[in-house]
């Protein structure tokens, strides 16, 4: 199952929303899709969708799908990362009313950059990035939480 995330902003997401309905609509995509829509505009025809999910059923698609197509969310890239799923990340940008600035585009790119995620950041880039990560090696997240514990413990023993 392909699991779409669009977060819960206040903007839209369409064009992610409509390209992925467009590839369901044409056969490309044949496995179910499910997305989590947020205050988009756009209403998919050609897949199962909610505007928002509850942490459990949202927690329940990260955990079924194959695929993760989603926004620059931290938490649900994370949340995927962390699961070892392939995610493709598409970022709101603001030149198409998504949000108030482009920090998507950093989050995105940094995720990227490490190997955790594929990037598309046009909707015409979706179909190649889904056929990518079908047999992408994607790098294994890494967490460096008790490294910078010890470092902090560090630096209070010694002040």
């Amino acid at each position: 199952m392909i699991f779409v995330a669009v977060g819960t902003q206040k903007f839209p997401m369409n064009r992610l929303l409509a390209e992925i309905d467009r590839l369901v609509a044409e056969g490309f995509l044949t496995e179910p899709v499910f997305a989590q829509t947020g205050c988009s505009d756009y209403v998919p025809e050609h897949l199962e969708s909610e505007p928002f999910l509850s942490k459990e059923t949202f927690e329940e698609k990260l955990d079924a799908c194959d695929l993760l197509i989603t926004h620059s969310g931290v938490a649900t890239i994370m949340g995927a990362v962390k699961r070892r799923k392939p995610v493709i990340v598409m970022p709101r940008q603001a030149r198409y009313g998504e949000h108030v600035d482009d920090h998507q585009m950093q989050i995105a790119e940094d995720f990227s950059d490490k190997n955790l995620t594929l990037l598309a950041l046009e909707a015409d880039e979706l179909r190649e990035r889904i056929e990518q990560a079908r047999c992408h090696q994607f790098a294994a997240y890494t967490s460096h939480g008790t490294e910078m514990v010890e470092t902090i413990r560090m630096f209070i023993d010694s002040v």
